[in-house]
């Protein structure tokens, strides 16, 4: 059930919130139950008890989170009314209650009466509301689809309608309704997000907006190699996922123009919560996870929050399995209410299998072989990943504030291995094996200076900052070594020799950067943000001992006029500062990417901020793309160009109680529009010109089937093009399917559920990846699959 979250104004304010907030709520309420109830809560918190007893009363509660905190409640195990069951609770708490509407309660504090003191409006305490029906955004058991602020993009809390900048959500609710254990399921809930399974299967490929995007971030840290997310993404312990679109160099440094995705990860509560689930599904797939959180000191000073995770499974492909274990412990210490410091791990080691997906593509069309088939031998991979990190934050007064974070990771990967194909002789398909160990070492530090202040009446948000980013990759390159040919029709494994020769490379990256950003309130509900970043970038190879160095001025502006409380139409500007490309004749430094771009769009909220969308349109266009050099091919100079653009919508929330929904579409016109290697015009590899989603949830709200939850969606995705252009992949649509039912069990929530992903089985490619040919590489889509699984929380 939900609750109205509290915040000091003045009285007369207060008065008009609440009533407001109330009458939101007319649609949703629920007759109050005169009838007494029984009731199971356990001692412990105010405010998770009052929680608790909101939901099992079906009741409305309206309280100010201050007045709770560090507050405790009696248990409360036997037959009571509404009213008997809050005065229980509330006792020896100083605070009271009071019944409105239908269905509503307030919780506050009993007034202090001072006898030698006459009571007036002018002596009582101001008190009024955050205006704002929700959960607590970190609340385990948040069921919201539509959250409604974010940091990402401005590193500021600014609410998703004031900010003139499309950034889309995926909450903790979505990821447990469509048991995402991998990024790339989470992703499929934002438009204008394409995903491949990049490198063998050991990454999710991100294509942000037309653009192919190598870099991942987890709480504004950057995970950046030749692939997307080497090893691929743990989901044990994130509690949403949100993607910037466009540029978003501006804060974070450099990266392609489409976007940035952020993984944002489950942090301590002051709340005791736990939680272990085990899931299992086709394919031999078992998942055992855990969270456990809460106060290791009782007066809240000392949080810790643990998340872990095991996972073991073969696949529908042949010679492909997997074994996984996760760890991510972490440690909060507030110092005092206005400084905290915050401790974090994260180990990650993963067993896994790289597997390129060859098949052949012989006289006009691909062989006839099952999706299982793998014409390539066993090459195991093994990662290893360990982050440490920590921030810390003090707020100087209620306007000021300054925050630091620091983060390395080593990543080791000692036996990477891949086998391609090389030519076919009659039915033999020539092979060869390539590896690729290395060592991968990043630090990261930002601090933020955080100001509000005032000027001529206008409000302002300023913040002024800095990062550094050192990243260093060493290992070998072992050439293609020929292994035993393979027959395409009667495969026979082989296995296979590691392989001899090599190069090894050792490359040290440095960014630094400075940037400022204002955001400003005007009247009439308008805003203003506008911000720069200088950056620099030096590159060196220590192997070839060359180095490579560029700086460039990057500007970002938007505008939103927040017409009504449920609209805001908004514009930006932003400009990025992309890849560097290598060298040209003589050595020379080609310049760096670049990229430009506008977008015009239109946000909403509906009941209170249950529902959201946001429709946009964009231009994105990016220069300086390494070409060959009609002087000498054996170069290149920086003058292609590619261009992206088109409409994007994105919808998501609750529409009816208990009928949550998301929806998107893309129309993404992605072509290179200038190129010396004949390209021009050309659709850019794996973007498909059409893209939506459809997934909705249904949570019973009758007595007699609460507690059952189904759900169901499509993902449909045009045709796309493989790099030289030559082949179109035919579109596909997919169907998904969900149900759960949860209970109460002694003092636990009990959860057990299913999904069942590709219903009707579609046979599919993604992609192709490189051309056509005996050594073809495809995306293969992966067929239907089961999970389930039964969660405990308590």
């Amino acid at each position: 059930m939900r609750t109205l979250a509290f915040a000091p104004l003045s009285a007369p304010f207060a008065v008009t919130a609440l009533a407001l907030s109330i009458a939101s709520y007319t649609a949703y309420a629920e007759p109050m139950q005169q009838e007494a109830r029984t009731y199971a809560i356990t001692a412990g918190g105010l405010t998770e008890a009052l929680t608790a007893f909101a939901d099992q009363a079906n009741l409305k509660l309206v309280f100010n989170a201050e007045l709770t905190r560090g507050l405790s409640a009696p248990a409360l195990h036997e037959t009571v009314t509404v009213e008997q069951g809050l005065s229980k609770l509330l006792k020896d708490s100083g605070l009271g209650y009071r019944l409105v509407g239908n269905g509503t309660a307030i919780i506050e504090a009993k007034p202090v009466v001072n006898n030698s003191e006459p009571q007036s409006a002018a002596t009582m305490p101001a008190v009024t509301v955050l205006g704002r029906a929700a959960y607590d955004a970190n609340d385990p058991y948040n069921k919201d689809y539509a959250l409604r602020d974010s940091a990402t993009a401005t590193k500021t809390d600014t609410p998703l309608m004031e900010t003139p900048v499309n950034i889309q959500i995926v909450p903790k609710a979505v990821l447990n309704d469509q048991q995402a254990i991998t990024i790339e399921t989470a992703l499929k809930n934002v438009s204008g997000v394409t995903l491949g399974a990049g490198s063998g299967g050991l990454s999710e490929d991100l294509y942000l907006r037309g653009f192919r995007s190598s870099a991942l971030f987890r709480n504004g840290f950057r995970y950046d190699s030749e692939f997307s997310s080497w090893g691929k993404r743990q989901m044990a312990n994130v509690e949403r996922v949100e993607v910037v679109k466009g540029p978003a160099s501006i804060l974070y440094g450099r990266m392609e123009p489409g976007g940035m995705v952020n993984v944002v990860t489950k942090q301590p509560l002051n709340t005791p919560y736990y939680a272990l689930q085990q899931q299992f599904g086709s394919f031999d797939l078992y998942r055992t996870t855990m969270d456990a959180t809460g106060p290791l000191t009782n007066d809240d000073t000392l949080l810790y929050r643990m998340n872990a995770s095991y996972e073991n499974s073969g696949s529908y492909r042949e010679l492909v399995d997997s074994e996984r274990i996760f760890l991510a412990p972490v440690l909060k210490w507030n110092i005092s209410a206005r400084t905290q410091i915050t401790f974090e791990m994260e180990y990650k080691h993963d067993n896994l299998v790289n597997d390129t997906m060859v098949w052949p593509y012989v006289d006009g069309r691909f062989i006839d072989m099952p999706r299982g088939r793998n014409l390539m031998e066993k090459t195991p991979e093994n990662h290893d990943d360990i982050l440490l990190g920590f921030n810390w934050s003090h707020q100087f007064n209620d306007n000021w504030s300054i925050s630091h974070r620091f983060a390395t990771e080593r990543r080791d990967t000692p036996n990477s291995v891949a086998m391609l194909g090389d030519g076919l002789t009659g039915s033999q398909l020539n092979r060869i094996v390539v590896a690729n160990p290395a060592d991968i070492n990043t630090y990261y530090t930002t601090l933020d200076l955080t100001g509000h202040f005032n000027t001529f009446g206008l409000k302002h948000t300023l913040l002024v900052g800095g990062d550094y980013y050192n990243n260093r990759s060493t290992g070998q390159y072992y050439y293609g070594d020929p292994a035993t040919g393979i027959d395409i029709y009667n495969p026979i494994h082989t296995g296979y020799s590691f392989p001899t020769g090599f190069d090894r490379y050792d490359t040290d990256t440095d960014f630094y950067g400075l940037y400022a950003q204002d955001q400003i309130q005007l009247p009439h509900g308008i805003h203003v943000m506008g911000g720069l970043r200088y950056q620099v970038v030096d590159q060196a190879d220590k192997v070839a001992q060359s180095k490579l160095s560029a700086d460039a001025v990057t500007p970002r502006v938007g505008v939103l006029w927040q017409a009504q409380d449920w609209l805001s139409l908004y514009g930006n500007y932003v400009e990025n500062f992309g890849a560097t490309n290598g060298l040209g004749q003589g050595g020379k430094p080609l310049p760096p990417e670049s990229a430009q771009q506008w977008e015009l769009g239109a946000k909403s909220e509906f009941f209170d901020g249950r529902l959201s969308a946001t429709l946009a349109y964009f231009d994105l266009t990016k220069q300086n793309v390494a070409t060959t050099d009609p002087n000498n091919p054996l170069y290149s100079i920086a003058v292609g160009e590619v261009r992206s653009r088109g409409p994007e919508l994105d919808i998501k929330g609750e529409i009816l109680p208990g009928w949550n929904m998301i929806a998107t579409y893309a129309n993404l016109d992605t072509r290179v529009t200038k190129d010396n290697d004949g390209r021009e015009g050309r659709r850019m590899f794996a973007i498909p010109r059409n893209v939506g989603t459809f997934w909705n949830t249904y949570d019973f709200q009758q007595e007699s089937l609460k507690g059952f939850k189904v759900g169901g969606g499509i993902t449909m995705r045009d045709a796309s093009t493989n790099v030289p252009n030559t082949y179109n992949v035919p579109g596909f649509i997919t169907v998904d399917l969900m149900t759960a039912y949860n209970l109460k069990v002694s003092q636990s929530k009990v959860t057990f559920q299913l999904n069942v992903n590709n219903l009707l089985d579609k046979n599919y490619l993604q992609d192709v990846i490189p051309g056509l040919g005996p050594n073809s590489r495809v995306n293969i889509g992966t067929p239907r699959t089961l999970l389930g699984s039964v969660k405990v929380e308590f």
